[in-house]
């Protein structure tokens, strides 16, 4: 038997699995990364321009610390790149104040400690006249560390630090199955190739439960928007607009941001909170976009938010990967010392990449992650 590859293969190279590749390969890990497509690429869930940044985490107050930490290494990436990679724009999360979005973001806050500004619904359409057409008693969390993310530079800059690092990235190769072989596994390739490795780090975002079967896993097809408005006007720019999540009256969920600096378009968007999308199978995705993909959008728009056209400007078709509770999996599924996955991220874990990259490289390493994520377990729902 000749010597392995790698110590660490990683599978899937979107925003998580470069994360983690370039947090191995800076602990001075030999590590390979393999990603199906090209770098950034258009077929996951790891692109679109931008993603929101915040770290009041409604989707779980656990998830505080991990955002926190992720801000820290976005900056850290941001150095050895030498990219901006998060525009400290600030976030706003809106609606009722015992709705979901505005009531889980005040219950991350205080439990830890965020620094928060509420402002009332007055105060908001002032400050963002976007927003003129709120529902009385509505209100926002504002949090000024909040922003947007680039997925795209992203990737790309933690790909270069992890190449900078002595990893070695393996593109346009699918990777077909994984073989346990005594002390390492086999990483079997759609062009015959094996790789052999110690450890596999499975990141593979909607084909997560292709290569780990037993996930409770289901792909989720979203549409994507931008807008331009059908005349220029300062409040929809980025500095009067910026990233929010606004609970409408019926519980739909708006969310998006205003014109990045030089360009002309608004990206906005529905949450689908189980109503408005479809589930898919990755491999036959029609990515083609129709009226369909965004008329319950616009019948909302012309109210929420008037003035930015009946139409979009632009759209494409984006997938995810979701649990039933919305939550991520992260671990070893079923304690395999030779496995550890992460994907699930259910449309709100980008913002979350940096932090989780360092979270794989732990528990390859077998240590303790530094904040508790009991919650992300693998094998919950047995």
């Amino acid at each position: 038997m000749s010597g392995p590859d790698a110590d660490i293969a990683v599978v899937g190279l979107g925003a998580w699995g470069a994360s983690a590749l370039w947090q191995l390969a800076r602990r001075g890990i030999r590590a390979i990364g393999v990603e199906r497509y090209g770098p950034a690429n258009i077929n996951g869930s790891s692109y679109g321009e931008s993603r929101m940044f915040r770290t009041a985490c409604l989707e779980h107050p656990g998830l505080v610390p991990l955002a926190q930490r992720s801000r820290a290494l976005w900056r850290q990436l941001e150095q050895e790149s030498g990219t901006r990679l998060l525009e400290p724009t600030g976030a706003m999360l809106i609606g009722p104040e015992d709705g979901r979005i505005v009531g889980g973001a005040l219950r991350a806050a205080r439990e830890h400690g965020l620094d928060i500004e509420v402002v009332d619904r007055d105060a908001l359409r002032r400050r963002c006249p976007a927003h003129e057409d709120l529902s009385p008693g509505h209100l926002a969390v504002i949090e000024p560390a909040g922003g947007l993310t680039l997925p795209e530079a992203t990737i790309r800059a933690a790909l270069d630090a992890a190449r900078a690092a002595g990893a070695r990235v393996i593109t346009d190769t699918r990777v077909t199955a994984l073989e346990t072989e005594r002390s390492r596994v086999a990483v079997h390739t759609a062009a015959g190739r094996v790789l052999h490795v110690g450890q596999v780090v499975v990141t593979a975002g909607p084909w997560l439960d292709q290569l780990v079967p037993g996930l409770p896993l289901e792909v989720v097809r979203m549409p994507t928007t931008w807008f331009t408005p059908e005349a220029p006007h300062e409040r929809f720019t980025l500095r009067r607009l910026p990233v929010f999540m606004r609970e409408l009256d019926g519980g739909d969920v708006l969310w998006g941001h205003g014109t990045l600096p030089g360009g002309t378009e608004v990206k906005l968007g529905l949450e689908d909170g189980g109503k408005h999308f479809r589930v898919v199978d990755p491999e036959s995705l029609d990515r083609s976009v129709s009226p369909a993909d965004w008329s319950v959008l616009t019948r909302r728009l012309a109210q929420a938010v008037p003035g930015v056209g009946r139409e979009p400007s632009r759209a494409i078709a984006n997938i995810y990967a979701r649990t039933p509770d919305g939550q991520f999996v992260i671990g070893r599924p079923r304690g395999n010392p030779r496995l550890v996955v992460a994907g699930g991220c259910s449309s709100h874990g980008f913002k979350h990449a940096t932090g989780i990259g360092e979270v794989l490289a732990d528990l390859v390493q077998g240590k303790e992650p530094v904040f508790p994520l009991g919650f992300t377990d693998p094998d919950r729902f047995e």
